[in-house]
């Protein structure tokens, strides 16, 4: 046989080492694309939306576009970045090791991811939320290791935070703020007759009830300011809201139209408003707060409260904390609005002191909104007929402060409906309702000063109120359908040039009727259709009212001049001294350490918060007492998230001296004597 040559078996061909570099690309780019659309589920698409139906936050900053866009982008980019390091870090350790930190961030994200869900989906919050998002995050972990499926479904999604972005630019409310388009509003038509200054105040969450006392009328001892402003004015008292949300409520007042379209308070959708009908011959001095309806042709945008990118990433990052917790928390902007106090906006001290001592102006410096002090000093008579406006966010909550103007703590969490909850909260409303009284005092008092006061027409109202009825607390429908009268009803004051002696209308006004009236009291002719009667013309025929939750959903309310509600009678502890009293258990008090150096041009102990033992009843009553004088006397609520707690509001700040100040609080038993309880 012919000897045969075996050929040596063939090498199988060497791929180039620049497509093996181009694949391993491909395989970073692929997982970074995984890790964008989980970031972008996990953050961007959350925080964007709840900003998106939330214009009124950059309102309230004053953003400008160029604020918001940065922001965007921040939210959309930054939070990739750290994770983005990281793989590139692990390009160094192998594949393996790349594989595995991979995994290992996929896991998390959607753990993140599942918390969010969970929260809104299941009724499981803290811990347990946690363990069981840590399970699906496992689990998801390695089905993302075994099926290629799930990651090509993520890089399909890696398109997700440009499609969020967009949707915030261009389809939410918030994208007026961004790229407001044209705010060319029509000029009122100046017609025959004087055009007096115009000063309008407009607070917020404010009910008519609260100012009323047992007859009805304006409370005086309580509110001497506002009753003395009905003293000389016209009180509309069957004066309601058209809605219990300020960017809906507020353009109704100024354009004198129902609530249509759920959109940004802002000049680009409001193009025909107050101040434009008015700009063409008046000049416009406008403090307003979380609207922005004068356009930057007709007036300048306040500096406060703080304004740019700071405050803007600032707030956004504490709002990523609300929307990522595994607990229930009330993600709402704009709840957290205040008013920015003197100190904190930077003002001076150079006000005067008036010769009133009995207004605690020195006091009211470290407290005194920093808004109204600069619409106050705009109350000066001018030769051209002037607006001066101002939007004030009182009394609405937060509540922070007492009668005399002194600010006070208060914990986050503290329920305002439920047993016990409701009624400190309305404790709380009134306080602050009696500084916004001492407010409207110094207005009056320099308006007077200024010779103002006999030539303007003069307009305080609020746009809304607040039902403190329990468990229908709030705003909103349900407030509506159980407490209309708190809700709806609200102040209105309209005092004429000249005018000097007082007078009640009980037509049914509605606050679109707001416009109309001004318009024929300076005389100037309305270029456009409004749904509001002056109060110059014959009162609308019946008593039915509308009231818009929604935009172009009207709720047909009815009922007339509210009456004021039942106070309870305040125990006869308070007040009251009280010596040694035998020792009769424990209680915690979360703000104990404040007592210990109080400071009267400071914060004020004000609020005073804790548990007791378990073994302590439901509604058992506690008085609390500061420097041996009895403040306060408060039930134990029942148990919820936070133990079984109590507060205690001592609105009197009399009760309180500079430095060390004593504590007691005390068990009251069902014969009404009293046992100390040892705190800590």
């Amino acid at each position: 046989m012919a000897e045969q040559t075996l050929a040596p078996p063939e090498a199988p061909p060497v791929a180039p080492a620049s497509t093996g570099r181009r694949s391993g690309w491909r395989n970073e780019l692929g997982r970074l694309l995984e890790v964008v659309a989980l970031v972008g589920l996990v953050i961007t698409q959350p925080l964007l939306d709840v900003l998106g139906h939330s214009p009124d936050f950059f309102l309230f900053h004053r953003a400008s576009p160029a604020d918001v866009l940065l922001l965007v982008a921040l939210i959309a980019v930054v939070p990739t970045v750290p994770f983005a390091l990281l793989g590139a870090v692990s390009l160094v350790v192998g594949r393996i090791a790349r594989a595995a930190v991979h995994t290992l961030v996929v896991g998390l994200l959607l753990a993140a991811l599942a918390v969010q869900v969970g929260r809104h989906t299941t009724p499981l919050r803290g811990v347990p939320l946690l363990l069981a998002a840590g399970v699906v995050g496992v689990g998801a972990a390695v089905a993302h290791r075994r099926w290629r499926a799930l990651g090509r479904a993520l890089r399909v999604a890696a398109a997700g935070p440009v499609v969020f972005v967009s949707l915030f630019l261009f389809a939410s409310p918030a994208s007026a703020v961004v790229l407001p388009r044209g705010h060319a509003g029509a000029a009122g038509l100046a017609g025959a007759g004087a055009h007096p200054p115009v000063v309008m105040i407009v607070l917020d969450e404010l009910p008519l009830v609260s100012l009323l006392g047992p007859d009805g009328r304006i409370d005086a001892t309580r509110y001497p300011h506002f009753a003395e402003l009905a003293a000389g004015s016209t009180w509309f008292r069957n004066a309601t809201g058209v809605s219990g949300w300020t960017p809906y409520a507020l353009p109704a007042m100024l354009t004198g139209r129902y609530p249509a379209e759920p959109v940004a308070p802002h000049y680009s959708q409001y193009p025909d408003n107050l101040f434009t009908a008015l700009g063409g011959l008046y000049e416009i001095k406008a403090e307003e707060n979380i609207t922005r309806l004068c356009p930057p042709s007709r007036c300048e945008q306040p500096a406060s409260p703080e304004q740019g990118l700071g405050v803007l990433v600032r707030e956004s990052g504490k709002l990523l904390r609300q929307v990522t917790a595994p607990v229930d928390s009330q993600v709402d902007p704009e709840s957290s609005y205040r008013e920015l106090t003197r100190a904190e906006a930077n003002l001076d001290a150079a006000e005067p002191v008036p010769a009133d001592p009995k207004f605690r102006w020195d006091k009211l410096n470290d407290n005194q909104p920093a808004r109204f002090t600069t619409f106050l000093a705009g109350l000066r008579p001018s030769a051209r007929p002037t607006l001066h406006f101002l939007h004030l966010l009182m009394p609405h909550a937060p509540w922070a402060y007492l009668p005399s103007g002194a600010r006070y703590a208060a914990p986050e969490d503290l329920p305002n409906d439920g047993a016990g909850w409701v009624d400190l909260a309305r404790q709380r409303h009134l306080a602050q309702l009696g500084y916004t009284d001492r407010l409207l005092g110094e207005t009056l008092r320099t308006l007077r000063a200024s010779g103002l006061y006999d030539q303007a027409l003069v307009l305080v109202t609020a746009d809304h109120g607040v039902s403190f009825l329990r468990d229908w607390q709030g705003r909103g429908m349900d407030a509506i359908n159980h407490a209309a009268d708190q809700v709806a009803w609200v102040p209105m004051f309209v005092k004429e040039p000249g005018q000097q002696a007082g007078r009640i209308d009980d037509r049914n006004w509605q606050h679109v009727d707001l416009l109309p009236t001004i318009a024929d009291e300076t005389h100037i002719r309305i270029p456009w259709h409004m749904d509001g009667r002056s109060a110059k013309q014959t009162p609308r025929d019946g008593a039915g009212k509308l009231f818009y939750d929604r935009p172009s959903e009207p709720v047909p309310i009815t009922g007339g001049v509210p009456s004021p509600p039942a106070t309870p009678a305040p125990d006869p502890l308070i007040g009251t001294r009280v010596g040694d009293k035998p020792a009769g258990g424990t209680a915690t008090v979360a703000n104990l350490a404040a007592f210990r150096a109080v400071d009267p041009a400071g914060d004020l102990p004000a609020l005073v918060w804790g548990t007791v033992p378990a073994s302590v009843p439901d509604g058992t009553k506690l008085a609390v007492a500061v420097n041996g004088t009895v403040g306060a006397v408060v039930p134990v609520v029942p148990r919820d998230k936070g133990g079984r707690r109590f507060a205690a509001f001592l609105p009197d700040d009399r009760l309180f001296a500079a430095g060390a100040n004593r504590l007691d609080i005390y068990r009251v038993n069902a014969d009404g004597s009293l046992r100390s309880l040892r705190l800590s």
